[in-house]
């Protein structure tokens, strides 16, 4: 009698399957960082074996990396074109990012831990951080110029730190709420560091601070 074959699993199923996985990986890097969780957890938690996780992403290393691409197409999935706007509305767009954060605990908590981890020796996210914050810091400057532009001023030389100032703050706030959500109100918070950081670039004015 012929042995019936085994039909391929479809790509609907796969992708689901890849999600799931994904999801999990989150949760387990989110919790325990890149070092301390194991495949063997993220198996157990999708019911797959550790053969299994290999098979979708070949190594650990390539997952954390699946993992962080996945946390940032997240940001942008509602987004025309899938990318973060430029000039006024790119503003607009980080704040409503830290809202939408406020509601999603866990991929917070994984992209915070990842990267802090990142800086150290031989980290596999090393590069991936390094590239994304050139990256953003470079996109929220562009902003910057953009909307200068717009107002017919020329761009004054506080863009650069400006640019990084926005990006710590956000991520800054991201673990003062993580260890007290009920102190922090995240969504608030980097609204009005936005803001504040915005305003001194666009409007300066003379510094209370001397």
């Amino acid at each position: 009698m012929a042995t019936q074959r085994r039909q391929p699993r479809s790509r609907p199923e796969t992708l689901a399957r890849r999600r799931d996985i994904l999801d999990a990986a989150v949760e387990i890097f989110g919790s325990k960082g890149f070092t301390g969780g194991t495949l063997q957890e993220i198996a157990d938690q999708v019911g797959m074996t550790h053969a299994g996780i290999l098979h979708h992403f070949g190594s650990k290393d390539q997952l954390l990396l699946e993992v962080l691409r996945h946390r940032d197409e997240t940001d942008v999935a509602d987004l025309e074109e899938q990318h973060i706007p430029d000039g006024m509305p790119l503003f607009r767009h980080l704040v409503r990012t830290a809202l939408v954060n406020a509601h999603r605990a866990g991929i917070v908590q994984a992209y915070v831990v990842l990267s802090a981890e990142s800086v150290t020796d031989d980290h596999p996210g090393r590069d991936f951080f390094q590239k994304r914050y050139e990256t953003l810091r470079a996109e929220v400057a562009h902003a910057f110029a953009v909307v200068c532009a717009e107002r017919g001023v020329t761009a004054p030389d506080t863009v650069a730190a400006a640019s990084a100032s926005i990006l710590a703050v956000m991520d800054g706030l991201q673990v003062q709420w993580l260890l007290d959500p009920d102190a922090v109100d995240l969504a608030a918070a980097s609204e009005f560091a936005i803001e504040a950081i915005v305003s001194a670039v666009l409007s300066p004015a003379p510094s209370p601070l001397t």
